[in-house]
C-alpha cells in the first residue's frame, strides 16, 4: 500500500501531526511519503492508494487559502472511493472547519476512515497518539 501524508503548516503544529500520522502508517506496514502541500500536485496525490490530509483552521474556520485550498479543490474530484484521513490544528473556534471538510470529503465519494483529529494549538501527547492511531486506521 502506498500512502501519502500531505499537509500545510504555518507554525509547525500540523507538521508535527503529519509526522505522527506517517509514524502510524509505517507501523502498520504502509509505504509512506510525507509532503508539504507545495511539493505535490493533485494528480500526483491521486496516484496514492490512501491519503492523509492535514491543514489547520484559518480565518473564519476554513482551510488555508493560498496553497492548501487550491490543492484540495483540484484533488476533490479524484477522491471517489479513496480512503482518506484528515487532521489539523486550530487556535480558536470549535472545529467547524474540520466538520465542513469531512462533509466535503464524504460528498466527493471518499471513504473517510475516522473522525478527523484536531489539536488546539500545539498537539499534546493525546493528540499525537490520536494521529498515530489515525495513521494505523488508514492503513487497515
Amino acid at each position: 500500500m502506498k500512502a501519502a501524508v500531505i499537509y500545510w503548516s504555518g507554525t509547525g503544529n500540523t507538521e508535527t501531526m503529519a509526522g505522527k500520522v506517517a509514524e502510524g502508517l509505517r507501523a502498520a506496514g504502509a509505504e509512506t511519503k510525507v509532503f508539504a502541500v507545495s511539493d505535490i500536485s493533485a494528480d500526483e496525490a491521486a496516484d496514492y492508494d490512501v491519503l492523509a490530509l492535514g491543514c489547520p483552521s484559518m480565518g473564519v474556520e476554513e482551510l488555508e487559502e493560498s496553497e492548501f485550498s487550491p490543492f484540495y479543490e483540484s484533488l476533490e474530484p479524484k477522491l471517489s472511493g479513496k480512503p482518506v484521513a484528515l487532521f489539523g490544528s486550530y487556535g480558536w473556534g470549535d472545529g467547524e472547519w474540520m466538520r465542513t471538510w469531512q462533509e466535503n470529503v464524504q460528498n466527493a465519494g471518499a471513504k473517510l476512515v475516522a473522525e478527523g483529529v484536531t489539536a488546539n494549538e500545539a498537539p499534546d501527547d493525546e493528540a499525537q497518539a490520536a494521529c498515530v492511531e489515525l495513521g494505523k486506521k488508514l492503513a487497515e
